[in-house]
């Protein structure tokens, strides 16, 4: 795959890559919601279409961010797992969240709260983390990161 960067800038290079709609929802789905499997993300509050998702999916891969694998004990069911390069990106979500937080509650009252919330509010690295941590855990259960 041959990626067309606009120019040289590295903030519009990196939107090139994870500026389309759906790819930091499904990166943050994998992080903080552990979704894994291509149903998980069908059956998401944000509703992407299949098509779409199949689409997101594959080009997160190209780009490094995820790798799709199996279950030891599972050979039927695809997986997706963050590599290190889409677990760095932990930092950009967090800041996502804490903008949309402080900015609009007021246009999107049903914005969540709760303890996640108020960790991501008062300690954002501490809530990184927990976020990290709880992914590394999660797949030390089942596989490993793969860079």
């Amino acid at each position: 795959m041959e990626t067309k960067f606009r120019c040289n800038c590295p903030f519009t290079s990196a939107l090139d890559i994870i500026g389309d709609k759906w790819m930091l929802v499904i990166v943050k789905q994998m992080l903080i919601e552990n979704k894994q499997t291509f149903k998980d993300f069908t059956e998401s509050d944000e509703g992407i279409a299949t098509n779409i998702l199949t689409a997101k999916l594959k080009q997160l891969e190209e780009f490094g961010i995820i790798i799709k694998t199996r279950l030891p004990n599972n050979k039927k069911s695809n997986i997706y797992l963050l590599t290190e390069k889409g677990l760095a990106m932990t930092p950009i979500i967090i800041e996502l969240g804490i903008w949309s937080d402080n900015h609009l509650r007021e246009l999107n009252p049903t914005i969540v709260s709760g303890k996640g919330m108020e960790l991501l509010r008062t300690d954002k690295a501490e809530f990184g983390r927990v976020m990290e941590q709880q992914y590394r855990e999660k797949l030390a259960t089942t596989m490993y990161i793969k860079s």
